[in-house]
């Protein structure tokens, strides 16, 4: 069992985090669809409007937000990584715990054939890391209340409730980690 561990853990390791380019874009717009109908047969109505869409994914390159995580350089997880803020955060309905600068992510989505390996929790552990090496007091993200498997990794990865905002049309759950 600890050997199972230590190998998953290894693994974990091994995954690489880079820019997304231009020439990911078929691959991470499969894994978006991917995480679409997994949340549509759950019964989530998150990203059933069409978003993410490939523009929002094209935007989110050009600007050099979009990060993926490559293992043996095939993209199992995508998602895009802002240090400029986000607007919808300013009126959040509750209590953000660290004032200042911070990084959020928008629409993570992990590999079907990844799931259940730590991948999105991996991806968070590094975006965090990226964060603190720049100075960003803490992490932000939103989610749909009826993403149960976000709302799980979230929880797991130490991210505090802290209120509800509005977010292109719908209320989300807002959450927060303070970066050392």
């Amino acid at each position: 069992m600890r050997s199972d561990r230590n190998e998953a853990r290894s693994a974990l390791r091994a995954l690489e985090l880079r820019a997304a380019a231009e020439d990911d874009t078929a691959r991470i717009g499969e894994i978006i669809r991917d995480a679409r109908r997994r949340m549509r047969e759950r019964g989530s109505d998150q990203w059933q409007n069409g978003y993410p869409a490939p523009e929002d994914i094209a935007r989110d390159i050009r600007r050099g937000c979009g990060r993926v995580l490559c293992e043996a350089s095939r993209i199992v997880a995508y998602a895009a990584v802002d240090f400029d803020g986000e607007p919808a955060y300013a009126h959040l309905r509750g209590t953000w715990r660290c004032p200042g600068p911070y990084v959020v992510v928008h629409r993570l989505a992990v590999a079907g054939e990844a799931l259940g390996r730590g991948i999105a929790e991996e991806f968070l552990r590094r975006i965090a890391a990226l964060a603190a090496a720049r100075g960003t007091a803490s992490f932000r993200i939103d989610t749909n209340f009826d993403n149960t498997p976000m709302l799980r990794v979230l929880r797991r990865a130490g991210f505090a409730h802290c209120g509800t905002i509005d977010y292109d049309g719908a209320e989300r759950l807002a959450f927060e980690k303070a970066l050392e």
